[in-house]
């Protein structure tokens, strides 16, 4: 009877030896007396306990945080930048045969294909060719993993942390940008406000009746809005014709 059920024991290891149940987005990549056999799954997959050996191989986009980095810009300021990989393996028996850890290797080549990129970049435009700079390192990334079988399909810097006397400096020059645009579009008005007024003092010149319109419109305006009493020389344009007519009366 114990003879019974140490085999029965026996048997229940060698069955959970020999038995896996791989996942949709798993593989396994299977060795027999330490000779790649291939890749299996995934699904139901029996092996021979004790001869083969399988190794679980997820497949999925795996997000990983680089740390951040201390670097010198091309033009000597330094920063600290950080970034997320985004990444997955495309060929199991690679990523498992061609290197160690592919995850720790990925990691630390992320790091260092980093600190070459911003290094290489200046201050201005790591600020504001953010794309450009994440696919530079994406390209960088994807052609040095692919012979671990891994695909690299975004790379986004995160934050890029100034010094505080680099902040102010920034801060400063966005200001007189804006005070530069301002003054711009000030200047811009008063050009189109001269042209206005210029482009009426014309018809004005060319119709004297109307600026004597617009004299007694400015007069019922003045009126209107002050309650005093407001002396003004007549233009002698608006009494002449009474003139004339008491004239040729007399």
């Amino acid at each position: 009877m114990g003879g019974l059920l140490i085999l029965v024991l026996v048997l229940l290891v060698l069955f959970s030896k020999a038995v896996y149940v791989l996942r949709e987005y798993e593989r396994g990549v299977m060795f027999r007396l330490g000779r790649l056999v291939g890749v299996r799954g995934p699904g139901f997959i029996l092996i021979i306990p004790f001869i083969d050996r399988l190794v679980r191989v997820g497949l999925r986009i795996i997000a990983m945080d680089v740390p951040p980095q201390d670097v010198v810009t091309k033009d000597n300021v330094s920063v600290k930048v950080n970034a997320v990989v985004y990444y997955r393996v495309f060929e199991p028996d690679k990523a498992i045969v061609e290197v160690q850890d592919y995850a720790y290797a990925t990691s630390q080549l992320a790091q260092t294909t980093l600190r070459s990129v911003i290094g290489a970049a200046e201050l201005d435009e790591l600020l504001s060719e953010r794309e450009k700079i994440n696919q530079e390192l994406q390209s960088i990334l994807d052609r040095a993993t692919d012979s671990w079988g891994i695909k690299v399909s975004a790379v986004e810097v995160k934050h890029v942390d100034l010094p505080e006397q680099m902040q102010r400096a920034i801060a400063k020059q966005a200001e007189a940008e804006r005070e530069r645009r301002a003054k711009i579009i000030h200047a811009q008005g008063e050009l189109q406000a001269s042209e206005t007024l210029a482009g009426a003092a014309k018809v004005l010149a060319a119709e004297p009746t109307s600026v004597q319109l617009r004299f007694l419109q400015t007069l019922a305006e003045i009126a209107v809005e002050k309650n005093s009493t407001i002396i003004f020389p007549v233009p002698i344009d608006l009494i002449e014709h009474f003139m004339k007519k008491k004239g040729g009366t007399e």
